[in-house]
């Protein structure tokens, strides 16, 4: 399971297919996050925990946070 940034997420294309591991369940996150405040990371959390809880049961692998 991975949370990966719409600005990373081509990078972690090319990094699961060369494990051979091209359907791990990844999760796409706005970028950036880091540093763009408590507030707006508590925000993001809270949006995109269904599509972690569903990745991480196996039932949508590679789910987007859709931008608002």
């Amino acid at each position: 399971m991975a949370l990966v940034t719409t600005d990373y997420w081509p990078q972690g294309d090319f990094v699961a297919n060369s494990l051979g591991m091209p359907g791990v369940p990844r999760v796409k996150l706005p970028h950036p996050v880091a540093g763009s405040g408590v507030a707006n990371m508590r925000s993001i959390a809270r949006q995109v925990l269904p599509a972690i809880i569903q990745a991480l049961a196996g039932e949508t692998p590679n789910a987007a946070l859709q931008d608002s």
